[in-house]
């Protein structure tokens, strides 16, 4: 009998994780690397978070708490979705969990039987698709290319239903390719659904305010109220707040959902970490007045970036308009030969050669649905940025 159950075959390792930790172990090692590949700002954490969190430990916030959040983080949470997404939800309608990632496996696992669909718009987050398939339904993917700026249509959502979808998935601003649905087409997405009553969607706004150029984040509940019971808003503090490792993502959607959640979190993970629950109250309910520079400096780098890659060496590098990445497209360079005579099949043989060759960190377009091309965060320095652009063309005019 073996050890291991068959379902983990259906599954990867997250590729953006596996990026960041090779990253990571060649740089502990001594190499020289420019590190393109982290998902997570390189802020820290504002010092008021800081400190609220010191004083929870202080205060003795290190017990167990409620399965899925304390009263005072729902609070918080509530407040927030009010607030900032005209939202007006009751607490009982909130899930916690450590990260957003726990929360759209609880969704996943607490509503998918076998075979049902879930439609995910490609490019996607790598995770999404995984958990599906590990939860016995079927990831049906639509392609949305860089002609179209990275965004599904209704028309292609209305083909991609069936009977048996029970799912879509929406995430805007976009990882990898920052795309941004506006509030029409978000309209209509719901004009397609409402004739499907047996579809719910899942909305990942983790980035929605990294946003550029004047444009606004909307959310699909808002921009739809007939939809609010149909719907899963999820969200976090990990990007806005520069709190990854604090792990808190949280969620409102309808209390037959929100509950299932819990009694899935009550058998696996129970409560997130106390104290950082303590910190996600201090930065919801916290100024937001620093996050202004932080966005001005994104989108400075971003800039810089497309400025230096698109149309050079045969790299295409759309602008994006939200998150902190840019999707750049590597078709020029497959069937490429390397100095080292490997020949470049495909976007995963490049990432690798931009490592193992030029020690610049990036993932590969494959593990977004995407190919050919790879993802680059700019979630990090200018100078470093400028070293890591300079070694990619390079690497690309080394091709042959």
């Amino acid at each position: 009998m073996p050890l291991l159950a068959k379902r983990l075959d259906l599954i990867q390792p997250s590729p953006s994780i596996g990026a960041m930790n090779r990253a990571k172990a060649l740089a502990a090692a001594g190499e020289d690397i420019c590190n393109m590949a982290a998902g997570e700002p390189d802020f820290p954490t504002p010092p008021h978070i800081v400190e609220a969190t010191a004083q929870a430990m202080r205060d003795g916030a290190t017990r167990y708490t409620a399965t899925d959040g304390t009263a005072a983080l729902k609070s918080a949470i509530a407040a927030k979705f009010e607030r900032e997404n005209h939202l007006k939800v009751a607490t009982s309608n909130i899930s916690v969990a450590s990260g957003a990632k726990q929360i759209i496996y609880n969704a996943f696992t607490s509503t998918i039987d076998e075979g049902d669909e879930v439609i995910v718009p490609a490019p996607y987050w790598v995770s999404y698709p995984d958990i599906v398939k590990l939860n016995g339904g079927v990831p049906v993917f639509v392609t949305a290319s860089a002609a179209q700026c990275f965004k599904m249509t209704p028309q292609q959502l209305a083909e991609a239903l069936t009977p048996r979808t029970k799912w879509l998935v929406l995430n805007s601003p976009n990882n990898p390719s920052g795309a941004i649905y506006s509030e029409d087409e978000l309209r209509g997405f719901a004009h397609v659904l409402r004739d499907h009553p047996q579809v719910h969607v899942m909305t990942d706004d983790i980035y929605e305010h990294l946003i550029y150029d004047g444009l606004t984040h909307s959310t699909f509940a808002h921009t739809n109220p007939d939809f609010l019971n149909r719907t899963l808003t999820i969200n976090g503090v990990s990007k806005t707040y520069a709190m990854t490792g604090f792990r808190i993502g949280y969620a409102c959607g309808p209390l037959e959902l929100i509950k299932a959640m819990e009694k899935l979190q009550s058998q696996s993970t129970s409560n997130p970490a106390a104290v950082s629950q303590a910190a996600a109250v201090a930065a919801l309910n916290g100024p937001l007045s620093f996050f202004a520079e932080w966005r001005d400096a994104y989108r400075m780098r971003r800039d810089r970036l497309v400025e230096l890659l698109h149309g050079n060496a045969g790299l295409e590098c759309p602008t994006p308009d939200g998150a902190f990445y840019v999707y750049v497209s590597c078709a020029s360079q497959i069937g490429k030969i390397t100095p080292g005579g490997k020949l470049i099949n495909n976007d995963s043989d490049f990432v690798m050669y931009l490592l193992d060759e030029f020690k610049v960190a990036t993932v590969q377009g494959a593990a977004y649905g995407v190919s050919p091309a790879f993802r680059i965060s700019f979630a990090t320095s200018m100078d470093v940025i400028e070293e890591a652009c300079h070694r990619i063309i390079q690497a690309c005019e080394a091709l042959r």
